[in-house]
């Protein structure tokens, strides 16, 4: 699963409610217009937009919400609001500067069906698990890549995105993610980095048994070059390089609606070194 996050660090969550087609908030009971609008403008300040919608039957009546979050290292920071007409998002400012700040994490689950089924059918049950830790700030979102590795969870705003989450390990999952740690087996990586870099954050929390997100940074990741890649990390005993391998694989059923062969690049690390002064 390593290094397979989406390469957006910043989001704007769009909760609608009711079904959602392939396209995701477009294809929704959102004004397509406006959606498209909307999905535009965010693109074009690197933003991707992001369906949500309540855990279960949404109650009637019910105010929509809206997020902007930030998921850069360093710069971590989610803000919330509300709307009632879908046009009122066309005029929502993107820079940070709307909506109330929060330090509670949300957890975005995948389960957008009409992307793949694989995500509903996982996805579901771990959203409703998660929604029994911590009532409302657990949401289902639209798609977020990975449908092989469902359910995906997303954690905000730390950004880290995991696979193969489980509903009867909720518990110990939200205590983990509260607590500031990576749960090492099930990380994919951060959003927003270069997918090496991702497997080699993930590399060194297991290698170096640092258990806190923020313990490790990332300095730089060079190009791939010759079928590898180094990333310089900086961890709690100075700077370190890591070299990964970038390897292309064949596989069946890389989705629940694709079961046939398909392709994929695997990033694998391979071994980490100090970096002399």
């Amino acid at each position: 699963m390593l290094g397979t996050a989406f390469p957006a660090s910043r989001l704007l969550l769009v909760e609608q409610p009711g079904p959602w087609g392939r396209a995701g908030l477009p294809a929704s009971r959102f004004n397509p217009a406006a959606a498209a609008a909307l999905v535009a403008r965010a693109g074009e300040r690197g933003i991707r937009v992001l369906a949500i919608r309540r855990p279960g039957r949404t109650p009637r009546g019910i105010v929509r919400r809206w997020a902007l979050v930030d998921c850069r290292s360093g710069r971590e920071a989610a803000r919330w609001g509300s709307y009632e007409s879908d046009a009122d998002l066309l005029e929502l400012p993107l820079d940070g500067s709307a909506g109330e700040p929060t330090q509670q994490l949300a957890y975005l689950v995948c389960t957008h069906s009409k992307h793949d089924t694989c995500c509903a059918l996982r996805g579901r049950n771990v959203a409703g698990a998660l929604h029994e830790v911590r009532p409302g700030l657990v949401w289902e979102c639209s798609h977020v890549g990975g449908e092989r590795f469902a359910a995906n969870v997303l954690v905000l705003p730390t950004g880290l995105l995991y696979g193969r989450v489980l509903p009867f390990a909720a518990a110990e999952f939200v205590a983990a993610a509260e607590a500031g740690e990576v749960v090492g087996a099930l990380l994919r990586g951060r959003i927003g980095l270069p997918p090496s870099a991702q497997a080699a954050l993930a590399f060194a929390y297991e290698h170096l048994a640092v258990r806190q997100v923020d313990a490790i940074r990332l300095v730089q990741a060079h190009r791939v070059q010759d079928g590898q890649a180094i990333v310089r990390l900086s961890g709690p005993h100075g700077l370190i390089d890591v070299t990964v391998l970038v390897e292309r694989h064949e596989g069946d059923r890389l989705t629940c609606d694709r079961p046939g062969p398909g392709r994929f690049l695997g990033y694998r690390p391979v071994s980490a070194a100090p970096v002399d002064d």
